[in-house]
């Protein structure tokens, strides 16, 4: 009877216990996007405190992935002085500016998303102040950079871009500032679920910020010693002032 009653009282808990598994909860999980999604929108299956909040769909979320590699993959000012910083200073010097891109950028998408971007619209001698000082900051490290001949000269001339320098070009570039606005745009503005958009979309971006220009500095490293031959580091910051320079000419126009 003992034995009888205690797989009784078992049965009773599990089945009390399976009844209390919310019935939003999925059956399974799909591709590892999907999974992605769930976790950065932190509404995990089988979490009562989370059915009553949808995450963000799939599809937007897939879009936004397309989108965030497309911007911080591709060649811009970040990536190229990440690259240009690595390979004549080395890697644990360039990790400076590494680290601040996504610390500025994060902090322009969050005054983005606070109005910030939609008054800067608004005012065309703000916008057009904001790309005149970044225009100019471009120029002006494009210059130092085709005047950099050798590892030694590169070290004397002081060619470096810190933490905060790294931080506070984010504000003045126009392309970081085209990607919060369409990010806050298309993802966030006018959504009942702002904020948790926001924090879904925050730390991807970060991410993507980081490793992106970690890639590119990477890569500039890895070519250090085969620059410090012959004349081959000069060429290669001409064109990484080349690259430097027309990102200025399209930020006249942009």
């Amino acid at each position: 009877r003992s034995a009888s009653w205690s797989v009784r009282v078992r049965w009773g808990l599990l089945m009390s216990m399976a009844q209390s598994v919310p019935p939003c909860a999925p059956a399974q999980f799909g591709d590892l996007s999907e999974k992605l999604c769930w976790n950065c929108s932190g509404n995990w299956p089988y979490s009562a405190y989370n059915c009553s909040t949808q995450p963000m769909p799939l599809s937007e979320f897939t879009a936004l992935l397309l989108l965030a590699t497309a911007m911080s993959f591709s060649p811009g000012p970040n990536t190229t002085l990440s690259t240009a910083l690595a390979a004549n200073r080395g890697l644990p010097h360039a990790m400076r500016f590494v680290c601040a891109v996504p610390v500025g950028w994060s902090a322009l998408l969050l005054l983005c998303a606070g109005g910030v971007g939609a008054l800067v619209l608004a005012a065309p001698m703000l916008r057009l102040a904001i790309k005149a000082v970044g225009i100019g900051y471009l120029l002006w490290l494009a210059w130092k950079l085709s005047q950099t001949a050798s590892l030694a000269a590169a070290d004397s001339a002081r060619l470096d871009v810190g933490f905060w320098q790294g931080t506070l070009l984010q504000f003045v570039n126009i392309k970081a500032w085209l990607l919060a606005l369409t990010i806050v745009a298309g993802w966030i503005a006018g959504r009942p679920d702002a904020l948790q958009r926001l924090a879904v979309v925050l730390p991807v971006m970060l991410l993507f910020a980081f490793f992106s220009n970690l890639a590119y500095a990477a890569t500039g490293a890895l070519l250090r010693q085969w620059l410090a031959q012959g004349r081959r580091l000069l060429w290669f910051n001409r064109a990484m002032a080349g690259v430097l320079t027309a990102t200025a000419a399209w930020m006249t126009t942009a």
